[in-house]
């Protein structure tokens, strides 16, 4: 698993996506990141979309299995959660994420919500390769 240094990047593309969730809260909402590729998610906001209903929402990134880089140390598959069956009031919306974090080689962002259709994901983010 390629870990790619940044200080020796090629590119830096700014990218964004927006989703609509399901109520399948492990969804894959980014594929896995490709080889030799970090991306860096600098924000993900949720909005309620419902007029009248609050709705939850789940996301969560699966960590690939790696070597790390601080200390060598095999780790493998996890999923983290950076949020869980969190509580969206109707027409508002939610910043989940506002200090930026990095995926891997084959690391994917998983996410849904507790009614189909209710809830836009949001998701600014870089890839460096």
């Amino acid at each position: 698993m390629a870990n790619p240094n940044i200080v020796n990047v090629a590119t830096i593309n700014g990218e964004s996506q927006g989703f609509n969730l399901t109520a399948t809260t492990t969804t894959s909402l980014m594929a896995a990141v490709s080889s030799s590729k970090v991306v860096k998610i600098n924000r993900i906001t949720v909005s309620n979309v419902d007029g009248s209903s609050a709705a939850d929402v789940t996301v969560s990134i699966v960590k690939a299995a790696y070597t790390s880089a601080a200390n060598g140390a095999s780790i493998g598959t996890q999923t983290a959660f950076i949020a869980s069956t969190i509580s969206v009031p109707a027409d508002a919306s939610l910043v989940l994420l506002d200090t930026p974090i990095y995926l891997q080689e084959g690391d994917v962002l998983r996410g849904g919500a507790s009614a189909s259709g209710d809830l836009d994901l949001f998701v600014s983010y870089d890839v460096i390769a």
